[in-house]
């Protein structure tokens, strides 16, 4: 038995969500911390191979943005879907910017998603049958936030 011939690691694009957030809700700033603040998740849509649905709403998405720009994020938030499953998702991450767009970033504007790193590692909750197989994977997340939503693609790691 060869103990370093260890397999190749695979991943699937499972599903994708477009969530519709509210403003940001300011907690609090300084030059020290950063700026935390609360992101209202509203409505969505969650789209994929056999794997359709909507965002529930109710969900926050709680964020400090460093004085270096960096953000880090831990949403969660619920989804139902068309055959009537409803999966809890909780998604850590973390969200980078070049150096040029840090202030940008830090008083909210618009900035290019493909100008910046925005990963996460959602978990998942479910109580169908159906999907239990979501909780004993690992999956990563690819995320782009756009003025009016943000765009996550989830993967499962194989």
């Amino acid at each position: 038995m060869d103990i370093t011939n260890i397999k190749e690691m695979n991943y699937e694009e499972v599903f994708s969500i477009t969530i519709t957030v509210d403003k940001p809700i300011l907690i609090g700033q300084d030059d020290i911390v950063g700026r935390r603040q609360l992101i209202p998740i509203i409505s969505g849509k969650v789209s994929g191979n056999n794997f359709n649905g909507k965002v529930l709403p109710g969900g926050i998405d709680s964020q400090i943005v460093r004085p270096d720009g960096k953000c880090e994020l831990s949403a969660r938030y619920a989804i139902r879907l068309d055959d009537g499953a409803a999966i809890y998702i909780e998604n850590n991450g973390i969200r980078t910017v070049p150096d040029e767009y840090i202030e940008a970033v830090k008083s909210g504007e618009f900035v290019d998603p493909n100008a910046y790193y925005f990963r996460t590692i959602p978990t998942f909750e479910t109580y169908s049958p159906k999907y239990k197989w979501m909780m004993n994977h690992i999956f990563v997340c690819c995320a782009s936030r756009l003025p009016e939503n943000v765009l996550l693609k989830f993967y499962k790691i194989s």
